[in-house]
């Protein structure tokens, strides 16, 4: 059994180097060493996004992650996409361009919107500024709540939140990296950026 120590690493590393050992060999059973929780999770949805099963042990700061080999999940056939996830992509706590307060009071009045349409998106993800709508005491959290509690994944780039000092102050959904960002808009039906 292979093992890839990842402690002491950023986002998105340890996930970036778990798929690269994982494509170079795919019939391995893999140990993975990370030593922050959202490095385990991130690691533990790659290896179940890949059909591998995991088995995670903790001894003092450090996670032990195992990653058997399963059966990869099918592929959708191509142009297929069309009937996939809706996804929503914040890169700013601001709507549109020009005052920046008028900005802000567009961005909470379209979240707030949000969670009385008929149709939610399937997943947000919020990065580079965007990330300021999920943390502290943003205006926002409470709606953000009732869509998460409607089944829509909230999900936040840890680099963005790490970058702004904010990751401790994350309030609602969970942190993402950009590998799981670039393979969500791949496979997404619709993408609708604001």
């Amino acid at each position: 059994m292979d093992t890839l120590d990842c402690r002491g690493q950023q986002c998105p590393q340890p996930v970036v180097q778990t798929r690269q050992l994982m494509l170079a060999q795919p019939a391995s059973t893999l140990k993975i060493l990370v030593d922050d929780d959202v490095a385990r999770d991130n690691v533990a949805r790659l290896a179940k996004s890949l059909g591998y099963t995991t088995d995670i042990n903790q001894s003092d700061t450090t996670f032990e992650i195992s990653l058997t080999p399963g059966e990869a999940p099918e592929k959708a056939a191509a142009g297929a996409a069309s009937s996939g996830p809706t996804i929503l992509f914040i890169a700013s706590d601001q709507m549109g361009n020009g005052d920046e307060k008028l900005g802000q009071i567009l961005m909470k009045n379209f979240i707030f919107t949000l969670i009385e349409s008929n149709t939610t998106p399937d997943a947000i993800y919020f990065v580079n500024g965007g990330v300021k709508l999920t943390v502290g005491n943003s205006d926002v959290i409470e709606a953000l709540e009732k869509l998460a509690n409607h089944g829509v994944d909230i999900a936040s780039c840890g680099l963005c939140l790490e970058f702004f000092n904010v990751k401790e102050t994350l309030a609602v959904g969970r942190i993402s990296n950009m590998l799981e960002l670039v393979n969500a808009l791949e496979g997404a039906g619709k993408i609708v950026r604001l």
